[in-house]
C-alpha cells in the first residue's frame, strides 16, 4: 500500500457491468439472481436492464448454462425436489425448471442409492436406524419412492 492511498476494496470503483462480469466469472448466473445482485449498485433500474440486455445479447447469461451448471453441480448429492427448490430460487423459467427435473426423475433411484451408500454402507439395524436413513434421504430432496426402494433394498441385499 502506498502512502496516501486507501486501501483496495474489493469491487470498488467497478462499474455494473464489470461488477456482472465478476459474478458470471465465479459461476453461471440467472438473469434475475444478476439483478438481486447488482440493483443496489446500479443508479436506475433502466441502467440495469441495459447492462443484462448486453450481457444477454453477447450469450454471456443463459438459462440453459445455469440448469446445466446446477444440475452438473447437485446431482450427485441431492434429488429432484432439492435441485427443483434451487433452480426455482434463482428466478429460471417454470419451464425450464420442470424440464431438468423430469431429466433427473430417470436416474433418482439410482442417485440416492449412491448417497445412501457413502452416507450408511450397510441396512438398518432397527427401525430407529431405518427412520434415520430415511430423513437423511429426505432432506436431501429425494422423492418417497426413491427412498422407500434404496432402504429396502439394502435390507434384502
Amino acid at each position: 500500500m502506498t502512502p496516501g492511498k486507501p486501501p483496495a476494496t474489493p469491487g470498488f470503483g467497478l462499474s455494473l457491468k464489470g461488477r456482472a462480469l465478476r459474478c458470471l466469472a465465479q459461476r453461471e448466473h440467472s438473469r434475475s439472481e444478476l439483478e438481486r445482485k447488482l440493483a443496489a449498485h446500479a443508479e436506475s433500474p433502466e441502467q440495469l436492464a441495459q447492462v443484462l440486455d448486453d450481457l444477454q445479447a453477447k450469450d454471456f447469461i443463459s438459462e440453459a448454462r445455469v440448469v446445466e451448471s446446477v444440475i452438473n453441480r447437485r446431482a450427485a448429492r441431492f434429488g429432484a425436489a432439492r435441485i427443483r427448490h434451487e433452480l426455482q430460487g434463482k428466478g429460471l423459467a417454470p419451464e425450464a425448471v420442470a424440464e431438468a427435473v423430469s431429466s433427473l426423475k430417470a436416474s433418482e433411484v439410482e442417485r440416492a442409492r449412491e448417497v445412501w451408500r457413502r452416507k450408511f454402507g450397510e441396512p438398518a439395524a432397527d427401525a430407529a436406524a431405518r427412520g434415520k436413513q430415511m430423513r437423511f434421504l429426505a432432506a436431501r430432496g429425494f422423492g418417497a419412492e426413491a427412498i422407500r426402494r434404496v432402504v429396502s433394498q439394502a435390507e434384502d441385499d
